[in-house]
């Protein structure tokens, strides 16, 4: 085994092993849209009837201590990111914070998580497109989707930009317009809306804002948690920005307005709408029973095609992340050195292809083995969003100290109370986690993910460590040659 060859500093030019390395492609207002659509994915609007049904209204509870969660590990990332922009990002400051390992283990996990969301969205996507037109099977309309978003990012990171802008645009103005109308209805100004029925007094009217007990916000958290995952997109996008610095530091400080408009402001219009107990948010989906109970004509229709451009949105960025990523790997010597190479254009070209094949590979075991091995891949995944948000509190922790120690101008956003704050946060991951491990219920239970999830993850961590020693070993034997070949006296 040859070691490793040197590996760039985070905030170095991400150039690559040939072609024009990645380029400034993204312009600020794709930039803000993908910093304001990353934090709104399909989750919220698939599965929050899952939650307002466990938790009652009490759901907007978790909500928020997700949120405010997801709002201080982004800070903590906003703060290295702002200081040393790289396209690996937090895999690029656990590299240089915690050690090649790290870097190694943290950049491949959440690697591995996008390529098995390809898969989830793709399919979730080619529901939809099917109940549309019936012509063309599930898996031909997955398999038109992945190929479409493919040429997208393989044309250049503009493109890339230019159709998240769109995507993102679609599910911000669906969302403010759900929340205004929804609001007037509530307020009782909105005309033919039956205001007995809209009225904040959902909140407490149908056995209290906590029917099912104070027990059911930590159960909430476990449901809503993985749909906050993206909201880190903006720091590995701004890398290929004209201004890397000012594009991680606007979207770090806009994250909390961001979250609290769209997930707890369109939660509690729903739950005002509808009682957290009507029977159509289990039938027919949550967002879908509010705009029924407002009479607006095809419900399910409209929120099936507000759906699909977050699908479609989700794969876009799923595939530039994984790629960038990849791209990130490649260059740190820690993937093939051909994921490091780019076009012409600035684009990854083999880091694109390598993650778009592995998904193809996923959505192949959804159709053909989608009760062992891709259930399996969805739950060893399901909780690295949480392993990455620990390695980036941990990274900030020794981070902080190194840009203090070698540019302390640099520190543009920082981290608040550092470091308790961090700790803090920390110690609710790991709590989150450890109370997973009580979810026993379904064969995609809290439990299963995070014991699944663990166990690749020590997989990844072991080839990390040895490849480190291995490595360190090999260059030890080449030093000890070359003073042998120096000549005595």
């Amino acid at each position: 085994m040859t070691s490793q060859p040197p590996h760039p500093a985070p905030g170095d030019p991400d150039t690559g092993n040939s072609g024009a390395g990645l380029q400034a492609g993204l312009k600020n207002r794709h930039l803000s849209m993908i910093a304001i659509g990353g934090v709104i994915g399909a989750g919220l609007f698939v599965g929050s009837s899952t939650g307002i049904a466990t938790a009652g209204p009490g759901i907007l509870l978790s909500y928020a201590l997700v949120g405010a969660l997801v709002v201080l590990v982004m800070r903590m990332l906003g703060e290295m990111s702002a200081a040393n922009p790289a396209s690996g990002s937090f895999s690029a400051h656990a590299d240089r914070a915690l050690g090649r390992w790290a870097g190694f283990s943290i950049g491949w996990l959440y690697w591995f998580f996008w390529v098995v969301v390809l898969a989830v969205e793709a399919t979730a996507g080619a529901k939809i497109l099917e109940s549309w037109i019936p012509a063309v099977p599930q898996w031909g309309w997955a398999l038109i989707v992945m190929v479409v978003l493919t040429a997208t990012n393989l044309v250049s990171v503009g493109s890339y930009g230019e159709f998240e802008f769109w995507f993102a645009g679609i599910k911000v103005v669906a969302i403010g317009a759900f929340i205004v109308v929804g609001l007037l209805a509530v307020l009782g100004v909105l005309p033919g809306v039956d205001s007995d029925k809209a009225s904040f007094g959902n909140l407490t009217g149908h056995g209290g804002f906590l029917p099912n007990g104070p027990g059911t916000i930590l159960t909430g958290v476990l449901l809503v948690v993985f749909s906050f995952m993206g909201s880190e997109i903006a720091t590995l996008a701004a890398g290929e920005s004209e201004d890397p610095r000012r594009a991680v530091t606007k979207s770090t400080n806009s994250i909390i307005w961001r979250i609290g408009v769209f997930y707890l402001g369109s939660i509690l219009i729903v739950v005002s709408l509808v009682p957290w107990d009507d029977p159509a948010i289990a039938k027919d989906g949550s967002y879908v029973a509010a705009l029924d109970s407002l009479g607006i004509p095809h419900a399910g229709q409209i929120m099936n095609f507000i759906v699909l451009t977050s699908v479609l949105s989700c794969l876009n960025s799923g595939l530039y992340t994984a790629s960038r990523m990849a791209f990130s790997l490649g260059q740190r010597g820690d993937a093939p050195k051909a994921f490091a190479r780019t076009t012409s254009r600035g684009v990854p070209m083999a880091a694109i292809i390598a993650s778009v094949v592995f998904g193809f590979v996923a959505v192949f075991f959804n159709y053909r083995f989608p009760d062992s091995v891709f259930l399996f891949l969805v739950n060893s995944s399901g909780a690295v969003a949480l392993f990455v948000w620990l390695a980036i509190c941990f990274s900030q922790l020794r981070m902080r100290k190194i840009i203090q120690r070698e540019a302390p101008e640099k520190l543009v956003v920082k981290m608040w109370l550092y470091p308790y704050l961090t700790w803090a946060t920390a110690a609710l991951i790991v709590f989150v986690l450890g109370y997973m491990l009580t979810d026993t219920e379904g064969e995609s239970s809290g439990r299963t993910t995070v014991l699944l999830s663990l166990l690749v993850a020590a997989v990844v961590v072991v080839i990390a460590v040895v490849r480190q020693r291995l490595a360190g070993s090999h260059q030890d034997a080449t030093e000890q040659s070359e003073q042998d070949r120096v000549p005595v006296g």
